[in-house]
């Protein structure tokens, strides 16, 4: 109970922690901010759909799972923000991007709200809000393997994955974790 947790978890409902964030200690957190990051906080309560493994020919034909989001009115502002700034958005962890870009309208703005979320994200998707991500190694198969694919390109997440192979990196909750951008 006490070591499944990140340290900014507030609510309960999740069936699993959001893990990449299980990286991040009070500490890290503190030299982000020091060094001028803002750091805005979203919900997705994971659910068993997360893990599903893609069991069909056409990744096209797998259906997500719904699982409840939330995003404030004070993050969507950040987020906005960051964006008419210029700055860049980094996500921590696979379900934080899900629910920025299910929030995100076509321009890149997030809008606040609350709801079902059951956007799979594969390659093809065009990204909208999220710049670069920080996220664990994932499992063959799994959504989000294919969302990180989305995102930095299937050859380049296979040549990654065959160097994590190879040099035993360990994937999964308490896996090792990358940053992409």
């Amino acid at each position: 109970r006490m070591r499944y947790q990140t340290v900014y978890a507030r609510a309960q409902g999740a069936i699993a922690a959001p893990t990449a964030g299980l990286h991040f200690t009070d500490g890290i957190l503190s030299r982000i901010r020091e060094h001028g990051i803002t750091v805005a906080a979203v919900t997705l309560h994971v659910g068993y759909g997360t893990f599903v493994p893609v069991r069909v020919d056409d990744i096209r034909d797998h259906r997500m799972h719904e699982e409840w989001l939330s995003i404030s009115k004070e993050t969507a502002r950040i987020v906005n923000q960051a964006r008419t700034d210029g700055r860049r958005v980094v996500a921590v962890g696979t379900t934080s991007v899900r629910s920025l870009e299910y929030a995100a309208r076509p321009d890149g703005r997030v809008a606040p709200g609350c709801g079902r979320c059951d956007l799979f994200i594969y390659p093809g998707y065009t990204f909208k809000t999220v710049d670069a991500m920080i996220t664990n190694f994932h499992l063959p198969r799994s959504t989000l393997l294919m969302l990180v694919s989305a995102f930095a390109g299937r050859e380049t997440m296979l040549d990654v994955y065959r160097t994590a192979v190879a040099e035993k990196y360990r994937f999964f909750s308490y896996g090792d974790a990358m940053f992409i951008d």
